[in-house]
């Protein structure tokens, strides 16, 4: 079983040709195109897909963010299309700041199955007004540089005047 399975569904997958691409509810997918399989991709595609290295897919797994990767007899891990729906997830945790701690704590809600559904939306709900708090402090941020570009771009004007 991974991860995901007790996850509601969110979205599928458009196939164009012979590579499909990620479509996801909650922002534009991936850059990198999904692999050609069939559902089974090894971790180098996975990789290749996600901008993450083996290692990190490795360690991921270690620590219990990216559990059950299926193998094949000689050990090699295969990915399937809900492992690769579960890492792009997993990006836009981390790509929000969200720790890893947090990460694994959610895997491990979702792996515990429905009745956690309160339990992972508190969490995610505590990191949606971090992540809130972090753009408000940006845009801050953005409106005093805005202001000193603009300071800049009077004074050389002044100077272009005479």
């Amino acid at each position: 079983m991974t991860v995901t399975q007790s996850e509601p569904a969110v979205s599928g997958a458009t196939v164009t040709g012979r590579l499909s691409t990620p479509r996801s509810d909650c922002g534009a997918g991936l850059s990198h195109p999904r692999p050609a399989g069939r559902d089974q991709y090894t971790i180098s595609e996975v990789a290749a897909y996600t901008g993450l290295s083996a290692h990190t897919l490795r360690w991921y797994e270690r620590i219990g963010l990216m559990p059950h990767v299926d193998r094949t007899h000689t050990g090699q891990r295969r990915f399937s299309n809900r492992d690769l729906d579960w890492l792009d997830l997993v990006t836009k945790l981390r790509l929000t700041g969200m720790p890893v701690a947090d990460m694994v704590r959610y895997a491990d809600l979702v792996r515990a199955g429905d009745r956690t559904f309160p339990e992972r939306q508190q969490l995610l709900t505590a990191h949606r007004e971090d992540v809130q708090q972090r753009i408000a402090e940006l845009q801050s941020t953005l409106d005093v540089l805005d202001y000193k570009i603009e300071i800049y771009a009077d004074a050389r004007r002044a100077s272009e005047r005479f």
